[in-house]
């Protein structure tokens, strides 16, 4: 959770004619316009390949075979690896246009459109591919679920995660998807039963014991959403999740006991402190963080020896309180 928030010159040349003069000079050199962003990418992709063995030779397989489409897939994969997205992308272009049926192919230009943040082209493309070629295998509809999810399409997402599923009941991770679909339209009831199955069929998944916590969370089933977070981390970060979600909530002083919970484990933790330092904005009250108990006299005594034999000790706040500072940028959630 975030709080935020051509000009073309022309050179005029005057020629005076005092006198007529024949004098032999050269040709003007034509000024070289300059490169465009894709003519640079392709430049430096280029260099990087002619530098790169891996893509060398995939490269010299591509063009000694140009029907062979894996090979080109994992040439495309290789640019984006080394940070060539837009060349990614154009490889993945002229392969779906050079075999339109494939959804070998489609597939990779899916994920090329969506590293490239092109997400409403990637769902659109994909569309039109299903639409011309249904297909029998969940991996088509899993990605039309996700796009939709990542376009804000929940309920059209929701069907194309079932459909998946139809097709492939006993995956967990479209169980995972669907519970998280389900999640986003506040029905905390039926993700949750999905993340449970998710779990049911791999109890490793800790996707989906996160989720089952936001689930959980968004329930009120507070105990239980703790037990799950921790399941899939540890303490601190199990509180602080549930305090992110009673933040979303509005319910703030929750989340603040929550964090300050989170922090009784880890006082440094960067998340808890940047939750708590939000709650405050929002509520109004101090952003501080629990500090030491009280010292007794056999403390302070242990204290004073240590400062007389070891050396000066960092001095506490006279309250036991420390502050928490506010984050550079926005909120970690």
């Amino acid at each position: 959770m975030r709080w935020q928030i051509t000009l073309l010159a022309v050179a005029a040349t005057s020629i005076s004619c005092v006198h007529e003069s024949h004098v032999a000079t050269a040709p003007a050199v034509p000024v070289k316009a300059s490169p465009t962003v894709w003519e640079r990418q392709i430049h430096n992709a280029r260099d990087a390949g002619d530098g790169d063995y891996r893509l060398r030779e995939l490269r010299e397989k591509v063009a000694a075979d140009p029907n062979n489409i894996p090979v080109r897939l994992e040439l495309a994969a290789a640019y984006r690896e080394r940070g060539f997205t837009d060349v990614a992308l154009e490889i993945c272009r002229l392969a779906a246009a050079r075999f339109p049926d494939s959804g070998e192919v489609q597939l990779g230009l899916v994920r090329a459109l969506r590293d490239a943040n092109r997400r409403a082209e990637a769902l659109s493309s994909l569309e039109a591919f299903l639409q011309a070629h249904p297909q029998k295998t969940p991996e088509y509809y899993s990605w039309m679920g996700i796009l939709r999810d990542e376009t804000g399409q929940w309920s059209e997402a929701e069907q194309a995660h079932r459909k998946a599923l139809d097709l492939a009941p006993s995956q967990d991770s479209l169980h995972n998807n669907l519970g998280y679909n389900l999640l986003m339209q506040k029905k905390n009831s039926e993700a949750a039963a999905e993340f449970r199955e998710a779990l049911r069929l791999n109890p490793q998944s800790q996707f989906a014991r996160n989720n089952l916590g936001l689930a959980q969370a968004g329930q009120n089933q507070v105990g239980e959403a703790v037990a799950s977070f921790q399941s899939a981390a540890d303490a601190a970060t199990a509180h602080n999740n549930l305090a992110a979600v009673l933040i979303e909530k509005g319910n703030y002083p929750a989340a603040r006991k929550e964090l300050e919970l989170a922090l009784e484990y880890n006082k440094a933790f960067p998340a808890a402190l940047k939750n708590l330092e939000l709650v405050s904005r929002l509520d109004g009250n101090p952003a501080s963080m629990p500090g030491k108990q009280p010292e007794n006299l056999w403390d302070r005594w242990k204290t004073g020896f240590k400062r007389l034999f070891v050396g000066p000790l960092d001095e506490p706040r006279k309250d036991g309180v420390k502050t928490a500072s506010a984050p550079a940028t926005g909120e970690e959630r």
